[in-house]
């Protein structure tokens, strides 16, 4: 029997409608067959599933309890430490500021240091102080924020130096405006150097690191990557992003298994005398002697320490912001910080802009054109409409 479209039930003109029942040209329906339900699992299936889940959580309860009590017996008796003198390390925006502190440390405990930056004097400075003290150290100019540069300056270093096992993602760069004061491109540059070049790097360095069963990856991030700041909306964003690099890193690593990767996040509150936070108003807790920072990072390294923030003390309060209403979350924080970035660089201070085609030797003159004029200016009592808040180092970093 043939049917037409005005013949036809609603549930088998559906069908004509979606296209998926036109067995032939003259319209024959056929009958819609129902789906037949699975068969049950038999008793003996539900029994094993419910004894495997009641077991995996068991385990999982077990393994809890033995790494809190390793971790307490580590507090109360010292984490073990690992020696550093026969690796490689790489450190970013090592060329002034805690990069610099950390690569002087490092050459002390015979590590063999590389450091990139952007400002070439600020390189050759660290490399002599390293030196001076009988280490070894050799740096390079590297925008990190382009990870051509950075895919290239590892290939270099493999071929001059040898395999990177100790990388230190510590460049880091700042606006210090509300955000809609901030122009597009210093959000973007935020974004590259914060978060983006920690991909580059990870992925110049970390096969190698793979191949040869041994490596650490440390994540200079912030506290700033855990709570929001206001005039550091862009900074924060990018911090909290690096907060969650390392940690999903970290659990990759971990499921993949390797163990001897080991990853490390340190968030320290506003570091004194780097140039990225110097005049900023904070209360109730001081700002950090950046050459206890440097310690304190270093120390972390060595006992493979997950996250480090600093002070310590934090890391308690930082519980709080899940537990108490935004109210007095929000409270707190503007009361902590009433003011990260009071002052800023003239208008008139202006980052050269360089064709992408152009030499790194044109690269330099121009970053040391930039270094001579920040050098002289003096900062004003009234923040500017859009600045960067810079020193003469852009690939350092702070906080």
């Amino acid at each position: 029997m043939e049917k037409n479209n005005n013949e036809l039930s609603a549930e088998n003109a559906q069908i004509l409608a979606n296209g998926h029942a036109h067995p032939n040209a003259n319209g024959v329906v056929h009958p819609k067959k129902k789906a037949v339900a699975p068969a049950a699992d038999g008793w003996r299936q539900v029994l094993w599933n419910t004894w495997d889940a009641f077991a995996d959580v068991a385990w999982f309860i077990i393994c809890c309890i033995g790494y809190i009590l390793q971790d307490l017996y580590y507090i109360a008796f010292g984490y073990p430490e690992k020696e550093l003198n026969t690796d490689i390390a790489l450190i970013t925006g090592g060329g002034n500021g805690l990069g610099r502190l950390l690569a002087e440390r490092l050459g002390k405990m015979g590590t063999k240091v590389v450091i990139w930056d952007i400002n070439k004097k600020g390189i050759a400075e660290t490399v002599q102080i390293v030196e001076e003290a009988g280490g070894y150290c050799k740096g390079y100019v590297v925008d990190i924020s382009k990870k051509e540069e950075v895919y290239k300056a590892a290939d270099v270093i493999r071929d001059e130096v040898g395999d990177i096992t100790l990388l230190i993602n510590n460049a880091g760069v700042v606006s210090g405006l509300h955000l809609l004061d901030t122009p597009d491109h210093l959000i973007e540059r935020s974004f590259n150097v914060n978060v983006m070049a920690h991909f580059w790097t990870t992925k110049a360095f970390l096969p190698k690191m793979i191949e040869n069963d041994r490596g650490h990856i440390a994540t200079i991030a912030s506290l700033a990557g855990h709570v929001g700041i206001s005039k550091l909306v862009d900074y924060c964003a990018s911090k909290f992003a690096a907060v969650g690099f390392d940690e999903a890193l970290r659990l990759e690593l971990e499921v993949l298994g390797h163990t001897n990767i080991r990853t490390t996040c340190i968030c320290p509150f506003f570091i004194q005398a780097t140039g990225m936070f110097d005049d900023v108003n904070a209360r109730w807790v001081p700002t950090l002697n950046p050459n206890d920072v440097a310690d304190r990072v270093i120390a972390a390294i060595r006992k493979n320490e997950k996250l480090a923030v600093i002070p310590g003390f934090l890391k308690v309060l930082l519980s709080f912001k899940w537990t108490f209403p935004w109210g007095c979350v929000g409270g707190l924080l503007k009361r902590l910080v009433p003011d990260a970035s009071p002052h800023g660089l003239p208008s008139s201070i202006a980052v050269p802009a360089v064709p992408l085609n152009s030499s790194s030797k044109s690269t330099a003159a121009d970053i040391a054109a930039l270094d001579a004029e920040l050098s002289s200016v003096t900062l004003p009592a009234k923040p500017p409409s859009m600045l960067i808040q810079r020193t003469p180092s852009l690939g350092e970093r702070v906080l």
